[in-house]
């Protein structure tokens, strides 16, 4: 943790304070975005928390990746997983009373049911059991396959991706541009099981993060939440690892019961 403590310049705010509860390795990700109205997205977010846009719009992300070197502070190794992979659905939102930027999960796959289970009870998280496969064609090419197990409809990902090389533009995101709104992100919210909003602080290095080509055959992930994706192309990046440091969840105390956060008035970028 230490090396990583001294890249900080890119967050919005200080390191949290305590220690961290949990690390692992983010590896060879896609992130697909596409934008989406951001009342759409409004209507599915929980009190407190307002959608957060970049140019006036919202945005849907599914990034699909593998994760390794998995460690609960203090807790002995999961079984089975030292190393699988997982497949998410985000947008990004704002916490209106501190004005924390952070990510939404509406969904979350993971082939390790033990994983699944650990993430619900300490992060509150979405988390989905699922039939998943991820095979490295060349350096930087990779075809996914996921399929949600006990659903009662198929929830289907696959897709073949590809980085295409770093680039000194896209190596580390520039605070106002997009690549930095939807990346730098150093806070996730959920809600506990009585529906209060809880937060997790995280932090990693700036994303180095590349151009990416895509075939996404089948995704199924934005229809489990009513959005259908606009007929257009989505914005694509690829990244090759990152370690994330996450914090404990905690609550949001902050919020108080006035109902649905509005739309933020103030796009950002």
């Amino acid at each position: 943790m230490q090396e990583i403590k001294v890249r900080t310049s890119q967050r919005p705010r200080p390191l949290p304070s305590g220690r961290w509860a949990m690390t692992q390795r983010w590896n060879d990700l896609l992130f697909a975005h596409w934008r989406v109205p951001a009342a759409e997205v409004a209507a599915l977010l929980p009190d407190g928390l307002q959608v957060d846009t970049y140019m006036g719009t919202a945005w849907l992300g599914v990034v699909p990746f593998w994760m390794d070197r998995i460690k609960f502070r203090g807790l002995p190794v999961i079984p089975g997983a030292l190393s699988m992979p997982e497949l998410n659905l985000r947008t990004y939102v704002r916490e209106p009373h501190s004005g924390t930027q952070g990510v939404y999960f509406f969904s979350l796959d993971a082939a390790n049911l033990l994983a699944v289970a650990a993430a619900r009870t300490f992060y509150h998280l979405p988390y989905y059991w699922a039939e998943m496969h991820i095979a490295q064609k060349s350096d930087r090419e990779f075809a996914y396959y996921s399929r949600r197990r006990l659903s009662a409809k198929p929830v289907i990902f696959k897709a073949l991706y590809r980085g295409l090389g770093p680039t000194r533009k896209l190596a580390e995101s520039r605070s106002g541009s997009l690549e930095y709104f939807l990346t730098e992100r150093y806070c996730l919210f959920s809600r506990n099981r009585s529906g209060a909003l809880v937060r997790a602080n995280i932090h990693h290095v700036p994303w180095p993060l590349e151009h990416a080509e895509a075939e996404i055959e089948r995704n199924d992930l934005p229809a489990t939440i009513g959005i259908q994706l606009p007929d257009e192309e989505p914005v694509l990046h690829y990244s090759r690892r990152l370690a994330v440091y996450v914090w404990p969840a905690e609550l949001v105390r902050s919020i108080r019961a006035t109902g649905r956060a509005p739309i933020a008035v103030a796009p950002t970028g």
